[in-house]
């Protein structure tokens, strides 16, 4: 799952090279996801299934999960380089790790708040005044890279807070993608970020085309692992997607880092590792729907 999450980084910058704006590539994105999704769910003999508790879980996961933070993602990864972005895409359970346990999901302990401070010192190495990054510029940029994963992190934990509704995850992962299809063809029409990647394929389409596929594969697998072993245990998986995101970078887009942005990354890494998951893993339940309470609570 890091492998292909953090291969997915460098093929973001190389499907932006041309100027594709987001909400063209994130609707192109989905349909790949459809169609791969689509025919794995029809080999299977399975549905999908269109009640309104679930259309309030596709909707969740589409905004939450894929729609916005795919805009972040590709807004900073036009100005960003591929291994910053993989460094920023750490900070998931940082982000994750409070609003667990402001929705119940994971226990408080001093030594998460420990981490999170160490994630929030890896993040200022790389936009403080010292920063290292190729351009000075690009500081602004991390804002704006960080609401994706502050995004993932908020999804992750409405999954393990309320569950997929009984739905396993390629099921989850083929409606959200299908109702992103439906709110980003009308946005990418309205705001001319519409993108036709018929007209010249090449190394950008391929990108996207093999960024999605690794997208949605990975994403189910996420989702997957959410309601296995809880949304901060989870995130746990930004070590391997941060680690490949850098050595893909170095391979692909032949990147070098400043002293300071190896610092941050180290320091990140150590955030992320004292930020424990919870001790038992227990599976989600697929009740109450998302937005509903549980008797009794």
């Amino acid at each position: 799952m890091g492998a292909g999450w953090g291969l997915s980084v460098p093929l973001a910058k190389i499907a932006v090279s041309t100027g594709h704006q987001p909400l063209g590539l994130i609707f192109w994105q989905l349909v790949v996801i459809v169609a791969l999704l689509g025919t794995i769910n029809a080999l299977r003999g399975k549905t999908l299934k269109l009640g309104r508790e679930y259309w309030r879980l596709y909707l969740m996961i589409a905004l939450c999960g894929a729609v916005l933070p795919d805009i972040f993602f590709y807004l900073a990864a036009m100005r960003l380089p591929g291994g910053i972005m993989s460094i920023v895409l750490a900070s998931v359970p940082i982000f994750s790790l409070p609003i667990a346990l402001a929705l119940g999901n994971e226990r408080f302990a001093w030594r998460r708040l420990i981490g999170l401070s160490f994630g929030l010192l890896g993040i200022v190495l790389l936009i403080g005044p010292d920063a290292s990054l190729p351009d000075r510029a690009m500081a602004a940029f991390v804002p704006i890279a960080l609401l994706a994963p502050a995004l993932y992190a908020t999804e992750g934990n409405l999954v393990a807070k309320w569950g997929t509704q009984g739905l396993d995850p390629i099921q989850t992962i083929l409606g959200a993608s299908l109702l992103g299809m439906v709110i980003t063809a009308p946005l990418a029409a309205a705001s001319g970020q519409w993108v036709n990647p018929l007209s010249s394929f090449g190394a950008p389409e391929l990108a996207l085309a093999a960024s999605a596929a690794l997208h949605g594969i990975v994403y189910a697998v996420y989702v997957w692992l959410v309601g296995r072993a809880g949304s901060v245990f989870a995130a746990q998986s930004s070590y391997l997607v941060t680690g490949f995101g850098v050595l893909w970078s170095m391979l692909l887009l032949s990147e070098r880092y400043a002293l300071l942005v190896w610092l941050a990354l180290a320091i990140m890494m150590v955030g992320t590792a004292m930020v424990q998951p919870r001790a038992r893993n227990q599976p989600v339940a697929p009740h109450p729907a998302i937005g509903d309470h549980a008797d009794g609570a």
